[in-house]
């Protein structure tokens, strides 16, 4: 094992501007699209858009296949993959406390990790520059993964690092099922409708 050296916390720290996207231009742009929803206060809008995300991805954890985001923007499913062969994924706080490099062995899930994966390359999210949409999940949506994997790991889609997410996708282990609760709640679902 390799000796490591303790961080200095009182080291200058670089960090990154980050910007958010509920931001006051986005809800004078979204009053003027939809007036009717003038009466709305800014915290109610951010509130109802915050809980309709909050509940994208506590179904995202919950069921196998993930979730389609609306208007066919994409889909989102957590996936199992093998352990990275190449990084090396350091346990810090047990290296710390024993000064030496220690990784991460994730004995609960027979080694494997927890990957959250967001793909627009279905046949039915063929738009113009498709494949320059990102995703960046929450620090809540990360954590509560990590939390939710350990107990119900070989419940996901297991994922191969040398094969692209399309041909996972379209294979036939992975098929997204409808059931009929889930087509009402979508023909019934408004997000805005109060």
């Amino acid at each position: 094992m390799n000796e490591i050296k303790k961080p200095d916390l009182n080291a200058p720290r670089f960090r990154k501007t980050s910007y958010g996207t509920l931001t006051t231009e986005f809800i004078k742009g979204f009053r003027t699209r939809f007036p009717q929803y003038d009466s709305l206060s800014n915290a109610d809008i951010k509130n109802i858009i915050n809980s309709f995300n909050e509940n994208v991805w506590k179904t995202t954890i919950e069921l196998r296949d993930g979730v389609e985001l609306p208007s066919q923007i994409g889909h989102i499913f957590i996936g199992t993959c093998p352990p990275p062969k190449k990084r090396y994924n350091m346990d810090m706080r047990t290296s710390l406390e024993y000064m030496q490099k220690v990784k991460h062995r994730n004995w609960e899930s027979d080694q494997h990790i927890a990957k959250i994966f967001f793909t627009t390359f279905a046949n039915k999210y063929k738009f113009r520059n498709h494949e320059l949409w990102a995703f960046n999940a929450t620090r809540d949506f990360s954590r509560s993964v990590s939390a939710a994997y350990p107990e119900n790991w070989k419940k996901y889609v297991e994922v191969d690092p040398c094969i692209k997410i399309s041909k996972v996708f379209n294979s036939n282990n992975y098929r997204l099922e409808r059931t009929e609760a889930t087509e009402t709640l979508l023909q019934e679902y408004d997000e805005f409708d109060i």
